[in-house]
C-alpha cells in the first residue's frame, strides 16, 4: 500500500513538471514569436527611416543647389544694378552737358534767321520767308526739348522734401492756367474733392501740369471736350486719376507712353517732346508710387497716378 501511495506521488510531480516545462516553452515560443514581430517592425522602421533620411537629403541637396543659384543670381543682379545706376549716371551727365551745349548753336540760327527776315524781307520772296518761318519753328522745337531734356536729368539730382501738400489747389489753378492758355475754348472739367496727401510740392504740381496739359492738348480737336480728375482710396496709396474724351492712343503700343522721346501720335497731329510722360513716371518713382493708363484710339484716355497716403 504504501509502495502504491509512492508511486502515485512520483507520477503526480512528475505531471506537474511536464505541465510546467510545457508551459515555460509556449511561453519561450510566444515571446520568440513577439520578438520577430517587434524585429520585424523594427526592419520595417528602420527602412522607413532610411528612406526619410534619403529623401532628405536629396530634397537638403536639392535646397543646397536652388540657394546656391539664387546666391549667384542675387549677385548678378546687384551687379547689373550697379552697372545700370553707373550708366544712368553717365546718360544724365551726357545729356545734361550736351543740352547745354546745343543751346548756344540753336540760339545763333536762332538770331541769324530772325536778322535776315527782318532786314532783308523785301528782298525775299514769299517761298524763302516760308523756309525761314520753318526754321524758327524747329529752333523753338529744338529748344522746347532741350527744356524737357535737362528738367528731366535734373529730377535724379533735385533734393525731395516730404510736406503736406494741397492738391486740389494745385489742380485747380492748374486747370485755370489752361484755360486761361485758351480763352475761346470751351471744355468742360470735372475736379472732384481730392485730398491733401505728403510729398514734394514742386514735383507733385509738375506731375499734374504734365497730366492736365496733355489732356487738355489730346482734347481740343473734340468740340465737346470734357476732362475729368478725381481720386479714389487703394489700401495705403491714393489714386489720382485724369481723364478725357480726346485722341486717346492704341493699347498696343503702351510700352512707349512714359519712355524718354517716345510718343504715339506725329508732332504735325499734336506739338510735344516725348518728355512729358518719362517725367511724370519719374516723379511717381521718388515718391514711392505707381502710373498706369487705359485708352483707346478717338474715345480718350485716362492716367492713373498711385501716391503714399498720409
Amino acid at each position: 500500500m504504501k509502495k502504491n501511495n509512492k508511486t502515485t506521488s512520483v507520477w503526480a510531480r512528475n505531471e506537474k513538471l511536464a505541465l510546467a516545462l510545457k508551459l515555460s516553452e509556449e511561453a519561450l515560443l510566444a515571446k520568440d514569436k513577439e520578438k520577430k514581430e517587434i524585429t520585424l517592425q523594427l526592419a520595417e522602421t528602420v527602412k522607413d527611416l532610411s528612406i526619410q533620411i534619403e529623401e532628405r537629403e536629396r530634397r537638403a541637396a536639392e535646397l543646397a543647389e536652388v540657394n546656391k543659384q539664387l546666391a549667384f543670381q542675387i549677385q548678378e543682379k546687384e551687379k547689373k544694378t550697379l552697372e545700370l545706376e553707373e550708366v544712368n549716371k553717365e546718360l544724365e551727365s551726357f545729356s545734361y552737358s550736351v543740352s547745354h551745349d546745343l543751346r548756344t548753336p540753336l540760339r545763333a540760327i536762332s538770331g541769324f534767321s530772325e536778322v535776315l527776315i527782318e532786314d532783308y524781307s523785301e528782298r525775299l520772296d514769299e517761298e524763302a520767308r516760308l523756309y525761314f518761318s520753318e526754321i524758327l519753328r524747329n529752333v523753338k522745337k529744338m529748344g522746347d526739348l532741350i527744356d524737357n531734356l535737362l528738367e528731366f536729368s535734373r529730377l535724379s539730382k533735385q533734393d525731395f522734401f516730404r510736406v503736406p501738400v494741397n492738391i486740389l489747389g494745385i489742380i485747380h489753378k492748374l486747370v485755370d492756367e489752361q484755360k486761361e492758355l485758351e480763352p475761346e475754348r470751351k471744355t468742360t472739367v470735372y475736379v472732384k474733392n481730392l485730398p491733401s496727401i505728403k510729398g514734394d510740392k514742386n514735383m507733385l504740381k509738375q506731375l499734374f501740369f504734365n497730366l492736365i496739359s496733355n489732356a487738355f492738348k489730346y482734347s481740343s480737336r473734340r468740340i465737346d471736350s470734357v476732362i475729368e480728375i478725381g481720386s479714389y482710396p487703394k489700401g495705403e496709396q491714393q489714386v489720382f486719376y485724369v481723364k478725357d474724351n480726346g485722341a486717346g492712343f492704341d493699347p498696343r503700343y503702351y510700352n512707349k507712353l512714359f519712355g524718354v522721346f517716345q510718343r504715339l501720335h506725329s508732332s504735325n497731329e499734336f506739338e510735344g517732346t516725348g518728355v512729358g510722360l518719362a517725367i511724370v513716371q519719374k516723379i511717381v518713382s521718388k515718391h514711392d508710387g505707381e502710373i498706369w493708363a487705359e485708352g483707346k484710339v478717338g474715345e480718350g484716355a485716362c492716367f492713373y497716378v498711385s501716391l503714399p497716403a498720409n
